[in-house]
């Protein structure tokens, strides 16, 4: 059986109820053992470290300040009041986290499917981000959308 805190074997018996934790990474195999520094850190290996009230709420504001960001470009890509050539050939700071993809749906008259194609002719991943395009894959677009 495995303990979900902490995914680490557990002896159970025949009647079912739990013991002590098996010996497994990051716990002590012997009474009066202590944990190397290494050894501490292979156990928190992976784990994010605590962030402050202040830094969550930072990046917390920040976060939705580049989804508002975003929301508005979309809008203007919608309303044909910014052209998405430019946006590709020189992004913001804040698109460079953004889906190819999702900002190309944005644009009119392009949809699932056609944004799919597009895509795959210039061979970029629909998972790709703006700010992970290559100057190939980059112009080969914006040259597609302006065909």
């Amino acid at each position: 059986m495995y303990r979900i805190a902490a995914l680490q074997p557990t002896a159970e018996t025949a009647a079912g109820t739990r013991q002590t934790p098996l010996p497994g990474p990051g716990t002590a195999t012997a009474p009066g053992h202590q944990q190397s520094a290494d050894e501490d850190r292979a156990a928190n290996a992976g784990v994010a470290p605590e962030r402050s009230l202040a830094q969550r709420m930072e990046a917390l504001r920040r976060a939705n300040d580049i989804r508002s960001q975003r929301a508005r470009l979309k809008r203007d890509l919608k309303g044909r009041r910014v052209q998405i050539h430019g946006l590709l050939l020189e992004p913001p700071e804040y698109l460079q986290t953004a889906k190819v993809f999702d900002l190309m749906l944005a644009v009119p008259k392009y949809g699932r499917v056609k944004v799919n194609r597009i895509l795959t002719q210039c061979r970029i991943s629909p998972s790709k981000t703006i700010g992970g395009l290559s100057q190939r894959q980059r112009h080969e677009l914006v040259s597609y959308l302006r065909r």
